[in-house]
């Protein structure tokens, strides 16, 4: 875990930092809201440049997560509570519940203490 990078984010709140999070978290196992794992990698284009886009590995088939998605969660952040009781609290969009699981991970949001035991790490 990159504690430097987490504790930059969460007292700067920044895309810039949101990113590096992404980046660096790529292939660690989240949970989802229910506690189902999940990873996520960014690929990298024909230019070597990552992709914008986070493949999340959920059972046999991956799924895309826009980084537009992550962004619209991340400024919603400031509208829930103390605690975001549920995904969608975040807001409608795409792919939340996964959002959600890597926001806790990043200490970006708190959830609550039933939610924390069915989101315990692996």
């Amino acid at each position: 875990m990159n504690y430097d990078l987490m504790r930059k984010q969460q007292e700067e709140l920044s895309e810039e930092h949101l990113w590096d999070m992404i980046l660096s978290y790529q292939n660690i196992t989240f949970k989802t809201y229910s506690g189902l794992p999940f990873t996520y990698e960014v690929r990298k284009g024909r230019n070597g440049e990552y992709t914008k886009e986070l493949w999340i590995d959920r059972r046999e088939k991956s799924k895309s997560l826009a980084w537009s998605s992550v962004r619209l969660a991340f400024h919603n952040i400031k509208q829930t509570g103390e605690i975001v009781e549920r995904p969608k609290a975040l807001g409608d969009i795409r792919g939340v519940t996964y959002i959600y699981g890597m926001f806790y991970r990043f200490g970006l949001i708190d959830v609550p203490d039933k939610v924390k035991e069915k989101m315990k790490e692996v």
